[in-house]
């Protein structure tokens, strides 16, 4: 229970950093939406950093990494659990799992978002 409030905690931090970066750098008139990539990028950056540090030091609580990595970069982004999962695919060389879980997810996740649109009209 404790740690469900740690990943409470920082998913309600992290779309609020979400938010404030993502309306601050995108902008309509631009076609890329800048504030989106910066968040997915840092996300991984900083799933990396929280994961990498806490699998090399082993002093992070399982409370502190909920709160992080779970809770901050889930809300902050999903895009750097996907990158991180297809990291360790790639770690373990499990290169089939890799590609269809990776083509997969962009594949259907577009198709849900226009299938969700279209369903939406």
């Amino acid at each position: 229970m404790k740690q469900l409030f740690f990943v409470f905690i920082g998913g309600g931090t992290g779309s609020i950093a979400r938010y404030l970066i993502s309306k601050y750098f995108n902008n309509s008139s631009i076609a890329i939406p800048y504030g989106t990539f910066i968040v997915n990028t840092l996300g991984c950056l900083f799933i990396g950093l929280i994961l990498g540090f806490s699998l090399k030091s082993n002093t992070m609580s399982q409370n502190t990494v909920a709160l992080l990595a779970t809770g901050f970069c889930g809300g902050f982004t999903t895009f750097s659990t996907f990158a991180y999962e297809n990291h360790v695919l790639l770690k373990s060389g499990d290169f089939i799992n890799f590609f269809l879980y990776t083509a997969g997810s962009l594949l259907i996740g577009l198709l849900f978002v226009f299938l969700g649109i279209f369903i939406a009209k």
